[in-house]
């Protein structure tokens, strides 16, 4: 019956579904280290796509180089992508605070094509591979397709990341401290706390989840330099779609483009790589500040 309906079988419906489940998983915790970027810093953060590459690499370079595991580079990679990124926003953007927010793209627009040109030089176009975790191999039959287990990983693990998030941003001393800082810094430095500090620990962590999104991707995709630059246009259209700034726009719309997308490669395959920037164009014009954005 359902066959009849929609004229292939039902599988292929769940099927891709699933699959835009898992993407958008992705495009969650990437857009939600852009939302946390912008929505604290005011920056447009073009470097991100280089550094999510970035985190993929440093789990590959820990395993090639000091033999350490999926497990231990799973964490150790966003910290160590952060510190990178921390001494980026020190050393670099903190200097053109107060200026257009131009600058600060054309600097990491710069910056990301700096990064994937080194890459490219010490490792070629071509990808490296990372072997999926030993724990995580195989998988479970699910009647409409067989589904691994790294991949039902990559889906729990992306909403962790973000449930984390979100309670550390809206429920926490430290996240009340970060909004004030957006909309008063003077005021909140005459009461003792190091605003730039804070800066610098938010602009870290919007880049570890970059990082910790990286190293998710290196089992399923090959560790290329190219690989940020494949995606950070689809994930910036993520964010403009559920408000710049929003942590929840970000992660809810992030799952939903991957559904949408998924959905897209059933019904209309040949537009399954624009949809999303023909709902973000559909979005701008309806409600510019985004699904979840604060109008001004």
């Amino acid at each position: 019956m359902l066959t009849d309906l929609l004229g292939f079988p039902p599988q292929v419906l769940f099927g891709q579904l699933l699959l835009g489940l898992i993407n958008g998983a992705f495009y969650a915790v990437l857009s939600l280290g852009l939302a946390v970027i912008f929505g604290l810093l005011n920056i447009v953060n073009f470097a991100h796509g280089a550094l999510y590459m970035l985190g993929a690499f440093t789990a590959w370079g820990l395993a090639q180089f000091l033999g350490l595991n999926y497990w231990v580079a799973l964490f150790a990679a966003p910290v160590i992508v952060g510190a990178f990124g921390m001494g980026l926003e020190r050393f670099l953007l903190r200097r053109l605070a107060g200026v257009d927010h131009l600058y600060g793209l054309l600097l990491t627009f710069g910056l990301a094509l700096v990064i994937e040109g080194v890459f490219i030089k010490l490792f070629g176009a071509s990808g490296q591979p990372y072997p999926t975790p030993a724990a995580l191999t195989g998988g479970i039959n699910l009647g409409f397709m067989f589904l691994p287990w790294y991949r039902g990983w990559v889906v729990v693990a992306s909403l962790i990341a973000c449930g984390a998030t979100w309670y550390i941003f809206e429920r926490t001393k430290l996240g009340a401290y970060l909004r004030a800082g957006t909309e008063n810094p003077k005021l909140l430095q005459a009461f003792g706390v190091n605003v730039p500090l804070l800066t610098t620990l938010a602009y870290g962590y919007g880049v570890g989840l970059a990082a910790f999104a990286g190293v998710l991707a290196a089992p399923i995709t090959q560790v290329s330099p190219l690989m940020g630059s494949n995606l950070i246009i689809v994930v910036f259209a993520v964010v403009v779609i559920g408000g710049m700034g929003s942590i929840m726009g970000a992660v809810v719309t992030g799952l939903a483009m991957g559904l949408i997308e998924g959905l897209t490669k059933v019904f209309w395959p040949e537009a399954s790589a624009t949809v999303i920037f023909l709902v973000m164009a559909i979005v701008l014009v309806l409600r510019p500040a985004g699904l979840f954005g604060r109008v001004a």
